[in-house]
């Protein structure tokens, strides 16, 4: 069965709301865990807000290139809807766990980091899913009546 415009673009805002969600609740639980090194649990964190953003975008079809910036991605949600960029210009913070934080080096996250990260994506993940709660809460669109 074909699906029409909208019905693609609710299932691939689904699509990113649940590897989001994944995300998210792999941060929340690492950082339960002792670790030497919560690089781990601050990188879910910038995962999940990153994808919380592009369901936003997908939802809302605006273009994003293939990116980790948390900053770009607020600039490009902020085209339609202005605040989040000033309610969520915090979460930039995150945007290192997804670049830098990811190979070996000096760099290490430690329990205070990956604690703001986690909120910082609680935030985001709060802020995207208030902005969307109409849009999901109508439901996937029906499919065309038969002959329209």
């Amino acid at each position: 069965m074909t699906r029409t415009r909208e019905q693609v673009i609710w299932d691939f805002v689904q699509d990113w709301l649940r590897k989001a969600e994944g995300d998210f609740g792999a941060a929340e639980h690492l950082l339960g865990l002792a670790q030497q090194d919560y690089f781990t649990t601050a990188f879910h964190a910038q995962q999940a807000a990153e994808k919380f953003l592009k369901a936003f975008l997908v939802r809302h079809q605006v273009p994003f290139p293939k990116t980790h910036d948390i900053q770009e991605l607020l600039e490009l949600a902020a085209k339609v809807e202005p605040s989040l960029r000033a309610q969520l210009a915090s979460g930039a913070m995150l945007t290192p766990f997804g670049i830098e934080f990811r190979y070996p080096g000096e760099q290490i996250a430690d329990l205070e980091a990956a604690q703001q990260a986690v909120e910082e994506a609680r935030r985001v993940r709060a802020a995207v899913l208030a902005e969307l709660q109409e849009y999901l809460g109508r439901g996937r669109p029906a499919p065309p009546s038969p002959g329209s």
